[in-house]
């Protein structure tokens, strides 16, 4: 598979289609089952509080992966994402309320990189707090 974008057609500047991620308490138990990180803070609210965390709090790891959605998705193929990297700032609170929390994610065309790369820009937001910092993926297009 390639990018279904070409790089001629990418303008710095151009906005990819947001997306907002849903996070429920199921979601964690699902993501732990298929990670192996079974860490009490992803499940267990009692635990969570106790180590000083407001609520079970989302893996690092999941809201990372559901950021990328937003740059595989405009891409069209997962295997142009050539490099990825992100700083976790702020976890995402997830309560046991029946709504659980969202991720909101948005991306931008930060720079034009040789050899037919980009670089994007990605903002994740949850609760009003922006839960990545230097969130940014390197993507080759056709």
């Amino acid at each position: 598979m390639t990018a279904k974008i070409a790089y001629d057609d990418v303008q710095v500047g151009a906005e990819l289609p947001a997306r907002t991620f849903p996070v429920t308490r199921a979601t964690l138990v699902q993501y732990a089952g298929a990670s192996g990180d079974f860490n009490p803070i992803h499940w267990n609210e009692k635990f969570a509080v106790e180590v000083g965390l407001p609520d079970v709090i989302a893996h690092g790891m999941f809201t990372m992966a559901e950021a990328i959605r937003v740059v595989t998705d405009w891409a069209g193929d997962p295997g142009a994402v050539v490099e990825y990297g992100v700083r976790f700032t702020k976890p995402v609170v997830v309560p046991n309320d029946g709504k659980g929390a969202t991720i909101e994610v948005s991306g931008k065309v930060a720079a034009k990189l040789d050899d037919n790369t980009v670089r994007v820009d990605l903002t994740a937001m949850s609760a009003g707090q922006k839960v990545l910092g230097m969130s940014r993926a390197v993507v080759r297009l056709a």
